[in-house]
């Protein structure tokens, strides 16, 4: 006589899990073979296969990914739909919930990190800082990366790069100016170093309509060297849209009202 297999429920802990995973995960890449799915599937001791329909069904969940045509299985249960509506505009919460999960899993022997590898945060040095910050600002900073970068399956929204060293998250309203969005997805864009630095120095911004804009200094830049040249071009360009957690209007707008040309010195000093 065939054995049957017992289905097991999905405890809220594994649930939370696999939404942090899913948040951090180009919606093309959630099949059972992503390295990142496996280590999630050995952590919470489910299947690869599993997992990967979880994330699916997540995304069914999320209007970003089904007002564009795509879907998940569609067979979302009560226990999804509530982890959905608990977590999905408090991400924050929910990275740091995730950690503390992780934190005692690795207590109890098992494997902890799961985030995705191809978008990892570059490893650096926080000089002046404790450890204990160190360790929670990389922590932090790591979610807020791979959510970022996810989004926009690793392109700079304004250039195309995809070179993941050369990729910075960047906060649209900066971490320190705005405690309860420095988590926020829709507070990021995906930009290559050059770009994330004129987007945080106001010499660029991106308007509510997603249209660049570009500050009258690079203008006058565009006239003598590449560089100028390059980024001047960008006036009026749309940036590429991200497959999910589209940047949020209102930071767009502030941005655009407090930064843009608010933080540039005199023109002949870039």
């Amino acid at each position: 006589m065939a054995s049957r297999t017992v289905r097991r429920d999905w405890t809220s802990e594994q649930l939370k899990l696999a939404f942090h995973l899913y948040c951090q995960m180009p919606f093309g890449r959630m099949h059972k073979s992503a390295p990142e799915i496996v280590a999630l599937a050995h952590l919470i001791d489910r299947t690869p296969s599993a997992v990967s329909m979880k994330l699916v069904n997540f995304a069914s969940l999320d209007p970003s990914i089904t007002t564009t045509g795509r879907s998940g299985l569609g067979n979302t249960s009560k226990a999804d739909r509530e982890v959905w509506r608990a977590f999905h505009t408090d991400l924050g919460r929910l990275d740091e919930e995730c950690e503390l999960l992780i934190e005692k899993m690795r207590d109890e022997g098992k494997v902890g990190h799961i985030a995705p590898s191809g978008f990892a945060e570059p490893q650096g040095s926080f000089v002046g800082e404790t450890q204990r910050t160190m360790i929670y600002v990389r922590k932090r900073q790591a979610f807020f990366r791979t959510s970022v970068l996810a989004s926009y399956d690793g392109k700079c929204c304004m250039s195309g790069v995809t070179t993941s060293e050369l990729l910075v998250a960047s906060h649209i309203i900066p971490w320190a100016s705005d405690v309860e969005n420095r988590l926020n997805p829709r507070n990021g864009l995906c930009l290559s170093a050059i770009h994330d630095k004129a987007f945080d120095r106001g010499l660029i911004t991106v308007a509510p309509d997603f249209s660049i804009r570009v500050s009258k200094k690079i203008k006058q830049e565009g006239q003598r060297t590449k560089l100028g040249k390059m980024l001047s071009g960008l006036e009026g360009q749309k940036i590429l849209a991200p497959r999910r957690f589209f940047p949020a209007p209102e930071f767009l707008q502030w941005h655009n009202d407090v930064r843009f040309e608010k933080h540039i010195n005199d023109p002949d000093d870039i």
